[in-house]
């Protein structure tokens, strides 16, 4: 359990508390984990748990943008041209609703 709970420290480079030991080996336990889906298994799990007791509201869905950072090679994607027209058609629709609702604009 003591790596479990060292995977959130699985920066690379970064610090860990010394109960954890080396980063190093935090993040290949952690990378492995991730590849054969131990944590995808854990929250499937948590969700069917929570929904046989009734307790699941998908209503409200939230994610951290500490954690949802792109790649660094993300910033060279190469997106379908009618693609980025629908996504562009789509925020100016998004900014008209936005403006309309505020009065003084």
């Amino acid at each position: 359990m003591r790596s479990c709970g060292g995977s959130g420290w699985a920066v690379p480079g970064g610090t860990s508390p010394e109960r954890y030991g080396n980063w190093s080996t935090i993040y290949g336990q952690f990378h492995s984990w991730a590849l054969k889906g131990v944590f995808q298994v854990l929250m499937d799990g948590m969700i069917a748990e929570a929904a046989a007791r009734g307790q699941v509201d998908l209503s409200l869905v939230s994610v951290d943008s500490t954690v949802a950072r792109a790649h660094h090679h993300a910033a060279g994607m190469v997106v379908d041209a009618e693609l980025l027209e629908e996504l562009e058609k789509a925020v100016a629709e998004e900014k008209g609703i936005l403006r309309r609702d505020k009065p003084g604009r």
